[in-house]
């Protein structure tokens, strides 16, 4: 474990006893961790309580074994490609009037794609869509309805859309990892919303899953 020192028997040998500062590196880990939505509050709470609980390196260790080394960037999804897929579905509009449309799973997003719903709205699920070009725009026009878009986490986001009486969440907008492509989200929300989340594609979840069971196969 990088947090905790060395010592003689090996990095942090696990019968060595802890201090309260090796304890205070481990709880920033997982703060951190909190912070960036690796972990819940629930699961930040209860790893706490083992933090200040732990007496020796070999009780702190696991605390922090499915969490990458602080100040470390989150690796992309193993085997992400943007590439377009020769056959996939594209769509260049998505229109939801008294109804809604949903636009998800694999599928070749044009550079861009436009939105409206008026007494609807409309789901556009990018977390195993493919790009056609480097950078692509989406514009929502929602009245009296609203959108749903969700992005994954490895892409670079920019919101820059309007919301009067309704709302057009920007807070999904950020930088994503080198050579991503970027999505601009522009548009307009009146009496409606538009928004913009950040979500893990099932793949990395599954990915996760399997390293948080390695650890568990091994005792």
């Amino acid at each position: 474990m990088s947090d905790l020192p060395e010592r003689a028997g090996g990095p942090g040998a696990p019968e060595m006893r802890a201090g309260d500062a090796d304890r205070e590196r481990v709880a920033q880990v997982l703060r951190e961790a909190a912070g960036d939505g690796r972990l819940t509050l629930a699961e930040l709470d209860e790893r706490l309580d083992a933090v200040y609980a732990a007496k020796t390196y070999g009780e702190l260790a696991p605390l922090t074994r499915d969490l990458p080394a602080p100040g470390a960037a989150a690796p992309p999804a193993a085997g992400a490609d943007w590439r377009p897929v020769e056959g996939a579905p594209s769509w260049r509009i998505g229109i939801g009037i008294m109804g809604g449309f949903q636009r998800a799973g694999v599928w070749n997003v044009p550079r861009k794609f436009t939105s409206f719903a008026f007494w609807g709205g409309g789901k556009i699920d990018l977390r195993e869509a493919r790009f056609e070009e480097g950078q692509v725009t989406i514009r929502a026009l929602a009245i009296m309805g609203g959108f749903e878009i969700i992005v994954p986490e490895d892409i670079t986001v920019h919101v820059k859309g309007i919301g009067i009486m309704g709302g057009f969440d920007q807070r999904a907008s950020g930088p994503g990892v080198p050579g991503s492509p970027t999505v601009v989200v522009k548009g307009f929300a009146l009496w409606g919303g538009v928004g913009v989340k950040r979500r893990r594609r099932k793949a990395d979840k599954r990915a996760e899953r399997a390293r948080r069971a390695e650890p568990e196969k091994g005792e």
